[in-house]
This record gives C-alpha cells, structure tokens and sequence, in this order.
C-alpha cells in the first residue's frame, strides 16, 4: 500500500521484486484492494496506483500511509519512550514492517519484553495462575513467582499479581521477568482478595500516603520530568517573592548557586520514600526538602547507613 501510495511509480514486476514475491501474488493483492473499496488505477501498461474512494477508505489511507519523513519523526517519538515499556517493541515493529528506519532494525535486534506482556495478557483474560521465571527481584536475586495477574500498570511497565507463596498483592517489574508460563490447568483462586494500591509519581505503590514538597532549579525540574512524566501536574514555577526555604533541607541556603535556584516548586503525596528519596539524593545540590519530615527522616538515615 505504501509504494502504491507513494511519489514513485513502479511496474508489477518492480514490485515484486521489492516485496520478493511473484507478479502473480502482486495482481491478488491489486484485487483484495479493490475488494476493501480502493480504487486501483492502470497508469500504463504494468504500472497501477492506489486511490482511495469515499470517505471511510479516505480515512484509512490517512492512516496506514506515512512519508518517509514523516515515520522518522515518529520513530523519534517511540525511541524517547521509557526503554521498559513494551508497547515500544510493538510499534516499532510496525513501523519496521513497511519503513526503512536504521534505529527501527536496531532495536528490534534487542531482546524485548513484548512476549512477556502478551503472556501475561491472556493469564488475565483467561484468569489463570503463571510462573514468572527467572524473575529478578530488587536485590538481584532471581526466581520462579506464582501468581495470578490481574492488571497491568500505566505503558505496561509493571503487572499486579496475587502472590500465592507470601498471600499477598504486589507489583512485578515486567522487565525483570525471564519468561512467563501460564498454568492453563490452574485458574484463580484468590479473586476476591485482589487489590491494586494507589501508585505514586515515581512508579511505588503502598497504603500509606506521605506529603513531599521540593523546591527544585531548572536541571533538577527537566530531570524529574523527564523520567517521571507524570510528575508534570505537580510542578509549578514559583512565584515573586514565595519563599522556598527548608525547614530540613538537603541544602539550607547553598552558596555559590545561581540567583535561579529553586525555581520550581514539586508538591505531591508519595506511597514510599524510596523514590523520591533517590531523586532528592543523586540531586542533592539541585534540590531543597521543604516541609517533609518523613523525607527528610529518610534521607537522614540513608546517609548515615551509606557513609557507614
């Protein structure tokens, strides 16, 4: 459809030998378009293009059809998608079916969590337990998981699953699994105990809810963003003349800072500390703690059992 749609015309043949098939197969593929409601045009002798007709085919044209221009722009915009999102792999397979993209072929190449995500797809649908090989927990231990999946969250980066060894719901990191098995012969049991907790910008979930407000400077702010979009409702400028002192601070009042510093304001509820503590840690001269006992608590001890 692409090179019928395109700038370029081309004889039978030279499509045939683009799509390594045979003239016959490119005439039954003239007549299933014309079956859909395209309209295939002879130009000359062994030469035909594609037009759409009415406004439904219209639309589909608009659709599948990208110039070449315009499919590296969007394989710009799947590249800048977090690396553990499997729908990443989907769509650039897509795009690599008909555009000739090099990062497109370059990823691919890579391993991808695309099967996983689909396994674990029809546990859900299906409602059945599966293993989750070579799962690798957060101390690097890895590990076969039973669980029952039953939902996934935001761009797929972690499933929630009851786990039947600890009785309990928890979120697994869809990247760090090795392969799922689903148990077709072991539907759920444990339904009716399945809850999802609220998660938090920085990808925790938990019961408890902590308020943390940051005074951020302008790396500190595009970082955050960055690598926690979601954090972007939270953030706001600070206005003339607002004060963004710390009661305990990472950095009360550091000298040598640009007049800017702390020109952001991040105000949000966390359900665990260990994400917005590592943010405030590995910026600890771009951000100021404002207000938050528990994180600054958090960010108390950890230093101390680091420089232990």
């Amino acid at each position: 459809m692409k090179l019928l749609t395109g700038n370029t015309t081309y004889t039978v043949d030279e499509l045939a030998e683009k799509l390594d098939t045979s003239y016959r197969s490119i005439y039954r593929y003239l007549d299933t378009f014309r079956e859909a409601g395209f309209a295939v045009r002879k130009v000359r002798s062994g030469v035909y293009e594609l037009v759409a007709t009415g406004r439904r085919t219209r639309d589909l044209d608009r659709l599948v059809y990208f110039s070449d221009e315009e499919a590296g722009i969007i394989n710009g915009l799947i590249e800048s998608l977090d690396n553990t999102n499997a729908l990443k792999q989907n769509l650039h397979q897509k795009l690599a079916a008909i555009y000739d993209v090099a990062p497109v072929t370059d990823f691919i190449s890579k391993q991808s969590n695309a099967l996983n995500v689909r396994e674990l797809s029809d546990a859900i649908q299906e409602r059945r337990c599966v293993v989750l090989h070579d799962f690798k927990s957060s101390s690097g231990k890895a590990g076969d998981r039973r669980i029952e999946p039953f939902a996934f969250t935001t761009n797929y980066i972690h499933v929630w699953g009851y786990d039947l060894a600890d009785g309990r719901c928890k979120m697994f990191g869809v990247a760090r699994i090795g392969e799922v098995e689903i148990l077709r012969g072991e539907p759920w049991t444990h339904e009716a105990e399945h809850r999802r907790t609220e998660i938090d910008v920085f990808r925790m979930s938990g019961e408890r809810k902590y308020h943390v407000k940051l005074a951020l400077d302008q790396l500190a702010r595009d970082l955050l963003l960055e690598e926690y979009p979601l954090a972007a409702s939270e953030v706001r400028l600070l206005e003339s003349g607002e004060s963004h002192s710390g009661s305990a601070g990472l950095s009360p009042a550091p000298t040598g800072l640009s007049p800017g510093f702390a020109s952001w304001l991040f105000e949000t509820d966390v359900c665990a500390m260990q994400g917005v503590g590592r943010f405030a840690i590995g910026l600890a001269d771009h951000v100021r703690v404002l207000d938050s006992p528990e994180l600054s608590e958090y960010i108390k001890d950890f230093s101390k059992k680091f420089l232990a």
